[in-house]
């Protein structure tokens, strides 16, 4: 940690700040001022296509190579530049604004620099900016980390796939399973949610400042400021433009997204439950690095500290994406301001899911499979294949037989292979039923399904 982390107040820029750093070059002060110049310098370039005929021109190769680079080369020093001139407007966007005027100055283009912003309210940039923030941290971080969790989930259900396991419903002892199928099942789950989330697409509103385009209207009243944004938000910027809006987005679809990601962090938070109980059942056990230490008091712990730090994260996200969810749609009238503040959060439960993803996968990285405790549950548990024989004996038309097993195994002693073999001999039966009957074990009565290779 440096002098600047150590002395932050969130732990996502502190403590947790090398795992969090990916997501800077989207939800920091500094990547919001920079997508707000993207989005300016973008508009104008546009412009001056749709306004051949205007006081506007079309800019050349070159110039359009030196503008996009105010964006492209945009350095912290050049974003402390735009922070001092917020001192003085109070209102960040027009900061922006006349940072690029300056900039302008310098570029030989002073002639033009009234064009920029031309028409817009302060939310058809903040409102195409956080959008492409969300996006870029979506497509580069989010997705890609959660599909690599699917992946180590997967291969360690492939590995496991042959594992006889006692199954626990209501936590206790059930019909056997196997280990990989179990694992397997969050995989499934997370692809579904996966697959739902990226159907939501990452709306903007670009439409002046209550969405009619009076400002663009009233001065150029035969174009078509319609069709312009829906190429500029659609094609430019690449996000799908609201057609209908206030001043700002209605952020429905921010909402969607916020609902998808939470049901996925759901979904870890019962994987990672799952794999504590598996490890605390001592059906797992983790790699051990010798520097570290389990307890300040007890030299033999191991804890399954990732899986337990990765369900505080994902916790501390869903509240955080449920209020997001909740709020964000609803603004008085218009607009207030109140979206403002919250969506400057929206890093927030990222981070937080970051810090998780990452405490997952490390953890994952340490099981290792302790199969005499998983073998010696299932030997254990012969009364789980009570279900197995009563079911048989009903294909055959055997009386009553669900009857007959539940006063053989539910009991308060354990139930033994020859309490089971006992029983089978004593049933009225042809021997090759009774054959098969006594061939059935806890390790072999694992049904059939199978996980995908």
């Amino acid at each position: 940690m440096n002098d600047y982390s150590i002395e932050n107040i969130s732990p996502i820029d502190g403590r947790y700040h090398k795992k969090t750093k990916k997501l800077s070059g989207y939800f920091s002060e500094f990547a919001l001022i920079q997508y707000r110049i993207r989005v300016e310098i973008e508009y104008l370039i546009q412009l001056g296509i749709f306004l051949p005929d205007s006081s506007l021109r079309t800019f050349s190769n070159s110039e359009e190579a030196k503008l996009r680079d105010l964006y492209l080369r945009f350095t912290p020093t050049e974003a402390l530049k735009v922070k001092q001139i917020e001192t003085q407007t109070n209102h960040d966007v027009k900061a922006v604004e006349y940072y690029i005027k300056d900039q302008m100055d310098h570029l030989g283009l002073a002639d033009l620099k009234e064009w920029v912003h031309f028409g817009l309210t302060s939310q058809d940039i903040n409102n195409t900016s956080q959008p492409m923030m969300l996006k870029g941290s979506y497509e580069e971080v989010i997705r890609p980390m959660i599909k690599d969790i699917i992946g180590q989930i997967e291969d360690c259900s492939r590995r496991w796939k042959r594992i006889p396991m006692l199954a626990r419903t209501h936590g206790q002892p059930a019909s056997p399973t196997l280990l990989g199928k179990e694992i397997y099942v969050f995989a499934e789950r997370l692809k579904g949610q996966l697959a739902l989330l990226d159907q939501i697409p990452f709306t903007a509103k670009f439409g002046g400042a209550t969405g009619n385009f009076n400002a663009h209207h009233i001065s150029f009243p035969d174009l078509n400021w319609v069709s312009f944004s829906d190429h500029f938000v659609n094609n430019i910027l690449l996000l799908r433009r609201i057609s209908y809006t206030t001043q700002i987005e209605p952020y429905d679809y921010t909402a969607a997204f916020c609902d998808g990601l939470r049901r996925i962090h759901t979904i870890l938070i019962d994987f990672c439950r799952d794999i504590w109980s598996y490890i605390s059942m001592n059906y797992f056990k983790q790699k051990i690095n010798e520097l570290e230490v389990g307890s300040s008091a007890m030299p033999h712990k191991v804890n399954p500290i990732d899986f337990e730090n990765a369900e505080g994260n994902l916790g501390l996200s869903n509240a955080i994406l449920g209020y997001l969810s909740d709020k964000l749609p609803i603004s008085r009238l218009q607009r207030d301001l109140t979206d403002s503040t919250v969506m400057r959060n929206m890093g927030v439960p990222l981070g937080h899911g970051v810090i998780a993803y990452d405490s997952i996968l490390r953890g994952i990285s340490k099981l290792q499979l302790h199969q005499q405790d998983i073998d010696r549950d299932l030997d254990d548990n012969w009364a789980v294949i009570a279900e197995a024989i009563q079911t048989v004996l009903r294909a055959k038309g055997y009386e009553n037989p669900y009857e007959l097993l539940k006063a053989l195994t539910r009991k308060n002693e354990t139930i033994r292979p020859e309490h089971i073999q006992s029983f089978i001999q004593q049933l009225a039966i042809d021997e090759e039923t009774k054959t098969f009957l006594m061939g059935i074990t806890p390790f072999n009565y694992v049904g059939c399904v199978d996980v995908p290779e």
